[in-house]
Parts: structure tokens; C-alpha cells; sequence
């Protein structure tokens, strides 16, 4: 992809990031604390997980909390412009295996828009229902880029159109039947066993292919995805803790979860195969 045009996706993403916060700021002007009222409260607000003070008042409970998922949001409007893109040059013989399945980017950026705003609905009313699209939206993530990692690791196998069809579908599936194995299974063990696997897929494809492929994108991912579980867990305990500070740890983890997941799926797009 030329540099420009993807210059341009980056301010197109940035800017409907900007307008995205204008629209959530008076929404949290306009509203109160009362519209949340009725709705069954999430453990973690009973148990106070986080550092932010829960302000009750305020449309927003957690501000810092719910404007850090604009994090995700960004990336989700960038992937879906290189999604469009790939789609209108799928002609090209140039396009590596990524590049040829604009579906499937397509479907890696609605889920970042998905957590944007799942992860939103719950820090801004840290309701049960909000924890559990939440969850679900971090899941679809994950289930994302292990199917597109999974996906190279049939990279002699030219998937007809139908067979990425039904691939999107297949993680559809799986995305949905994580609502109800969430409750399951602890996300203690979920989450780590998935960027486990994510890391294996990565790995393979970059020792198959690692003179066209980006060491830096492949160890980046997992690095910011470690900082990530890091701070949160301090936010988590309470160490360094100011409820009322503009820096809040779990902010933290939503910018570089984002960070960290497009960095997977840069691993992936921006190669020669």
C-alpha cells in the first residue's frame, strides 16, 4: 500500500476518533447517572476492581475508562479503510494472502469497533450486561486474529471465495458461543491460552517466512501485550492508586491492548506473502 493512502486512512481514523469524542463528551454532559438506573451492577463495580472512581453522578461512572476505548475505535476505522482498499485491488497479483481476504480484515476491524463500545457500555455504567459484552468484545479479538493466523498456517491452500466465506463465519460462531463459555471458563485461563496459541501461529509463519516477514511486528504484539497485563494488574491492586487522576492504569491497558492487537495484525498485512 502506498504510503499517502495509508497517510490518509490514518487522519480519516484520526479524525473520526476526534468527532467520536465530541459526540461521547455531550452525551456525558448531557446525561446522568440515572440512565443506568434498574440495571443489574456488575461484580466488578460491587468489588471496586478498578482504580477510577465510580461517580454514580455521571453518565460516564469511569471517564478516563470509557474515552481510553476511542483506542480501539481508531483502529477499527483503519482496518476497515485497508479492508475497502484491498477489496477494490483484490485483482492485483501483488496481494499477499491477507491482502486477498478483505473479508476478513473487514471482520478484524468491526470487532475493535465492537470493543470500543462494549468496553465503553461497561465503564460507563459498570453494569453486569455491560461486563458481559465487554468480555465478549475483548474475546472477538482474540478469536480474530487466531483465525487469521490460523488461516496463513494453510498457506499452500488457495481458499475460494466460498471457503472465506464460511471462514468469517465459522468466527462468527465462535465469537457468539463466547457469551455463555465465558461464564464458563475464567478469563484467567481463556485470555492467556488464546494469545498463547496466537503466538505459536506467529511464530511458525515467521520462521516459514521470515525474510519477508517483520520481527519487530511479530515481537512488538506480545511485548505491549505483556506491559499491558503488567499495569493492569497494578491497577488491579491498587498500587500507585489516585482514583481522581487523568492517568489511570486500566487506560493504559485499553491503548496498548489496541496497540498491541493491530501490531498482530500488522505481522500478518504488511508483508510480501
Amino acid at each position: 500500500m502506498p504510503k499517502p493512502i495509508y497517510f490518509r486512512f490514518f487522519v480519516n481514523a484520526l479524525v473520526s476518533m476526534l468527532g467520536m469524542i465530541v459526540v461521547w463528551a455531550c452525551l456525558n454532559a448531557w446525561l446522568s447517572g440515572s440512565v443506568w438506573d434498574g440495571m443489574t451492577i456488575s461484580k466488578s463495580a460491587l468489588t471496586v476492581e478498578y482504580c477510577e472512581f465510580n461517580d454514580t453522578e455521571k453518565f460516564f461512572h469511569q471517564s478516563m475508562n470509557t474515552y481510553s476505548n476511542l483506542a480501539y475505535f481508531f483502529f477499527g476505522i483503519l482496518l476497515l479503510q485497508i479492508a475497502k482498499y484491498d477489496f477494490n485491488n483484490k485483482a492485483k497479483f501483488t496481494q499477499n494472502r491477507l491482502e486477498k481476504f478483505p473479508l476478513l480484515s473487514a471482520l478484524m476491524g468491526f470487532c475493535f469497533i465492537y470493543l470500543s463500545f462494549g468496553s465503553a457500555f461497561f465503564h460507563a455504567s459498570l453494569t453486569h450486561l455491560g461486563q458481559r459484552v465487554d468480555m465478549n468484545g475483548t474475546y472477538s479479538i482474540s478469536i480474530t486474529l487466531l483465525g487469521i493466523g490460523f488461516y496463513h498456517l494453510f498457506y499452500k491452500i488457495d481458499f475460494s471465495a466460498t471457503a472465506k466465506k464460511l471462514w468469517v463465519g465459522g468466527l462468527l460462531v465462535v465469537i457468539v458461543a463466547f457469551l455463555p463459555i465465558s461464564l464458563m471458563i475464567s478469563s484467567s485461563k481463556l485470555l492467556p491460552a488464546m494469545i498463547l496459541l496466537l503466538l505459536i501461529s506467529i511464530s511458525i509463519h515467521y520462521f516459514q517466512f521470515r525474510k519477508h516477514k517483520s520481527f519487530i511486528l511479530a515481537i512488538s504484539g506480545f511485548i505491549l501485550m505483556f506491559l499491558a497485563v503488567k499495569i493492569r494488574t497494578l491497577d488491579v491492586q491498587k498500587i500507585n492508586c489516585d482514583p481522581h487522576s487523568f492517568y489511570q492504569g486500566h487506560a493504559i491497558w485499553h491503548l496498548l491492548t489496541a496497540i498491541s492487537s493491530f501490531c498482530s495484525y500488522a505481522f500478518f498485512r504488511f508483508s510480501k506473502v
